[in-house]
């Protein structure tokens, strides 16, 4: 296909499935449940990092994991205190084990304390002297994000859990988060709550369905799914759309999750 032809396709399956159907088996239904903005981005971020492997188990897990928060993230974690610690450890979910969830919620906790929360860390301006050339700014701030939230004590495996394009990492499951929090809410299924933050600057979550779809498309030529490939989509999806580039993750992912294309 020519570039106008795909940006025509493409356009029209993005419009399909940038739909509340769409809510039915994906994770972005837990956010969903809550109006406050801390409340839907705390709740987003928490369920985003145990976003993989099959759905069904995600949105068991993720149940049980707003429960744990008592249907109030927010005030949850602003009000953590150390003796919660025993309580949340009792939540696993595939390698997302025992001292994970109670690291997050204190991690979040000094977050919101000294950054203003999870808007206001992305949306300030950063500085990092060295980082691969192909990296956009907010892929940058995702591994200053990283950065910031380890400086508590941890377990050195907890690190897996927040992806770091700094080290070559496609970092799905942050970049589909900022998409839920980022993008416009008018189709009924991302928010636009953070306004610090454009569409233009997001990325694309790359998974497999995504990739494999835009390598049988031409417009994604690298085999490995990683910081390199999301920049190479990034390029050719604002080829498409230079305002909102990751309106596409729709029209990708549902070519290839609900029609195998």
């Amino acid at each position: 296909m020519k570039k106008a032809e795909i940006k025509t396709f493409l356009d029209e399956k993005a419009e399909q499935y940038e739909n509340p159907f769409f809510l039915e088996e994906d994770p972005i239904q837990l956010p969903h449940r809550f109006s406050a903005k801390e409340d839907i981005e705390i709740a987003g971020f928490l369920v985003a990092l145990i976003a993989w492997g099959n759905r069904k188990s995600i949105l068991k897990s993720g149940n049980r994991l707003l429960e744990m928060l008592d249907h109030s993230p927010a005030s949850f974690v602003k009000e953590h205190q150390p003796s919660d610690r025993q309580f949340l450890e009792s939540f696993v979910h595939r390698t997302f084990q025992n001292q994970d969830f109670p690291f997050m919620v204190a991690a979040l906790q000094r977050l919101y304390k000294e950054e203003g929360g999870l808007e206001g860390f992305f949306s300030k301006p950063f500085t990092i002297s060295k980082y691969p050339d192909h990296l956009s700014p907010l892929q940058v701030k995702i591994g200053a994000f990283k950065d910031y939230l380890f400086q508590l004590p941890h377990q050195e495996r907890s690190r897996k859990h927040i992806a770091d394009p700094l080290s070559g990492s496609a970092a799905k499951r942050i970049n589909m988060y900022l998409r839920w929090m980022v993008r416009p809410a008018q189709k009924g299924v991302d928010f636009g709550i953070w306004k610090g933050l454009s569409p233009s600057e997001l990325s694309c979550p790359l998974d497999v369905h995504t990739a494999k779809v835009a390598r049988k498309l031409k417009i994604l030529k690298r085999k490995q799914n990683d910081s390199k490939t999301v920049a190479e989509l990034d390029k050719a999806l604002r080829q498409l759309d230079s305002n909102d580039p990751v309106k596409y993750d729709f029209a990708l992912f549902g070519l290839g999750a609900y029609e195998g294309f």
